[in-house]
């Protein structure tokens, strides 16, 4: 018999994850759909991921740093794979030597990567990041829209034109269609390049955000793009954790640290092995639920580093060994974004690695 190592699971179902990418391309009739999986595939674990998303055809990924391209370069050999954060002085070597993509945008960055292509007789491909609202990272307009014959561009080895929503969750949103009328003035001043403006709630915009190659992340991951509207997603993470201990409380006893919860009667208290230490957070603190034996129940005290206290007065009979649910069953990584006063990426991307992780290939289509 092995012990188990920690006292809750994560489970990632690598088959929603694909199935996801294949309704996000579907949604833009079979345009070319990139993955975002930077911060270890949002939490999900980059080494089985990647390599998940490359057999079900994804051929282009993008990250956040250097180093997530040179693990990703590991895993997909063949892969075209951007690193959105651009180019550190310097590291260009780097890039080379993996065959990897920077998104270039500065005018230093672009001689810097082009001084590179240079010295290997040779253009390097790189994207062009334009600032289009974001005040960000990228050339302005205008600076873009300067580059218009300008050999930098070629020397630069730029293959494509590339800028961020700001907004495009909200539809409704002015800044999403004076984003589009810039771009639209940036595909006209730089021709013949493939671009990329859409990101997950992008897709959701209709044609005229789509272009040429979709840019995905969250959805990918079970992140609804459309807040307000039912998530076309299908759920990819499900976290789990076993109930250590069970007790009874008296009207006026309290629980957790600084005693900031009170019972107002007898009640049934649950402990959970985890905390803000496996990337549960604290901030969930009173406001969060799990649920026992289908029953939601509300967290009480503060979050600890690694121990969670539940109110389960009103679960069916809760006992040591049970488990309980803190993602999943309809409580999905939005709500509990929410209830933490954060975003569900947050909660994705500050999943813990102290979690027994169980991966699943549930179906596809």
């Amino acid at each position: 018999m092995i012990a188990p190592s920690h006292g809750a699971t994560l489970t990632i179902d690598l088959g929603a994850i694909v199935a996801n990418w294949r309704r996000l391309a579907a949604e833009a009739n079979g345009l070319a759909c990139a993955a975002v999986v930077k911060a270890d595939a949002y939490g999900c674990g980059l080494a089985r991921v990647a390599p998940a998303l490359w057999a079900a055809g994804c051929r282009t990924f993008f990250v956040a740093h250097l180093g997530e391209a040179v693990a990703a370069r590991a895993l997909l050999p063949q892969a075209t794979i951007y690193v959105l954060n651009g180019l550190l002085p310097g590291s260009g070597p780097v890039f080379t030597a993996h065959a990897l993509r920077p998104v270039l945008g500065s005018h230093e960055e672009m001689r810097e990567w082009a001084a590179l292509g240079v010295a290997s007789s040779r253009p390097l491909p790189a994207a062009l990041h334009v600032d289009t609202g974001m005040n960000r990272l990228g050339l302005s307009v205008a600076e873009a829209l300067a580059l218009a014959g300008d050999p930098l561009v070629r020397q630069a080895g730029i293959d494509l034109l590339m800028t961020h929503l700001v907004s495009a969750e909200l539809p409704a949103e002015a800044i999403n269609a004076r984003q589009a009328a810039d771009f639209s003035r940036l595909r006209a001043a730089l021709p013949g390049l493939p671009a990329s403006f859409a990101n997950s709630s992008g897709v959701f915009l209709g044609s005229p955000a789509h272009h040429d190659l979709l840019r995905p992340g969250y959805a990918l991951f079970g992140g609804n793009p459309t807040p307000g509207s039912p998530n076309p997603m299908r759920p990819v993470v499900r976290l789990e954790a076993t109930i250590v201990q069970v007790r009874t409380v008296s009207a006026g006893e309290s629980a957790g640290y600084n005693g900031r919860w009170t019972a107002d009667r007898p009640r049934r208290l649950a402990t959970l092995s985890l905390g803000y230490a496996d990337g549960y957070p604290r901030a969930a603190s009173g406001r969060g639920t799990a649920l026992v034996n289908g029953v939601p129940c509300p967290m009480v005290g503060l979050i600890s580093m690694d121990l969670v206290i539940l109110d389960v007065t009103d679960a069916p009979e809760p006992k040591r060994g049970d488990t309980a649910v803190l993602i999943g069953d309809g409580l999905d990584i939005d709500t509990v974004g929410r209830a933490a006063g954060t975003i569900g990426y947050e909660i994705l991307t500050g999943l813990g690695s102290r979690y027994v992780r169980h991966y699943v290939t549930g179906p596809e289509a």
